[in-house]
């Protein structure tokens, strides 16, 4: 699952953090992901979902350091999984360094894990990130960036998910870059997607949602995708985002 879980907003009224974070989480519990990351998500909401969900862990840190800034957060089913290696790098010219890159407006970042699976002690790599909202130059180089992370840290060719909220429509050429070197796993699900294809809703019930900028990608070599879903819930007519979040199934092949 992806989710951006829109940061804590007071000027957000009643959409506030504190008047939904009890129905997100309610939400999450119930679909019971075995991975999600998270996006926008500062760190007190990191650590009150994390503390709220006994059976779950998480990994990444703010994208100014350490707890600073909003998350990329990738959480597991501990009960599950081991976190083998993980690592949070910066989308900019220097990404191992905390630093803002090309023409973004915001400090953005890319964490990522290798997991292996307690029972079969399979390996795979989850990489979850949140593109810039603004600056052209610096979405389609973070597509390069991270595709070349991902070819370099994932050297074995282990199955790999790519998941975020890339401020991008498909239409657009850091998407279809993107989709030259992975799959998207709404195109390529064996079954009929269920939900809306956009994402995004602005917290306006009132209006279908405007465009599609979360996305699961994956390899083209070790996952089967089997079900696919955009999740829309409403409760005393707010939703729990402003954005809907994505759920797949999927198979390891290896």
């Amino acid at each position: 699952m992806t989710y951006n879980l829109r940061y804590d907003n007071e000027k957000d009224g009643v959409n506030r953090w504190d008047n939904r974070k009890e129905f997100l989480l309610s939400q999450i519990k119930y679909f019971e992901p075995d991975i999600f990351g998270t996006q926008e998500g500062l760190n007190h909401q990191i650590k009150w979902i994390d503390e709220s969900l006994s059976n779950y862990k998480y990994v990444g840190s703010g994208r100014e350091g350490l707890e600073k800034g909003e998350y990329s957060a990738i959480f597991y089913n501990s009960d599950k999984f081991i976190v083998v290696e993980s690592k949070t790098f910066c989308l900019s010219e220097t990404p191992f360094e905390i630093s803002k890159g090309w023409d973004a407006a915001q400090y953005r970042v890319c964490t990522y894990a290798l997991f292996k699976e307690s029972n079969s002690g399979k390996k795979f790599f989850v990489f979850n990130t949140h593109f810039d909202h603004k600056g052209d130059i610096a979405r389609i180089k973070s597509a390069d960036l991270i595709l070349n992370e991902i070819k370099r840290i994932n050297s074995t060719n282990l199955p790999c998910f790519l998941m975020g909220d890339f401020n991008l429509t498909p239409d657009q050429s850091p998407i279809q870059k993107i989709r030259g070197e992975m799959l998207d796993s709404r195109i390529v699900c064996s079954t009929k997607p269920f939900g809306p294809e956009e994402t995004f809703s602005d917290f306006d019930i009132c209006k279908p949602p405007v465009k599609r900028i979360d996305y699961i990608f994956v390899d083209k070599k070790n996952i089967t995708v089997t079900k696919y879903a955009t999740l829309v819930s409403i409760q005393d007519t707010r939703y729990p985002s402003d954005h809907y979040p994505v759920l797949i199934k999927c198979k390891l092949k290896n």
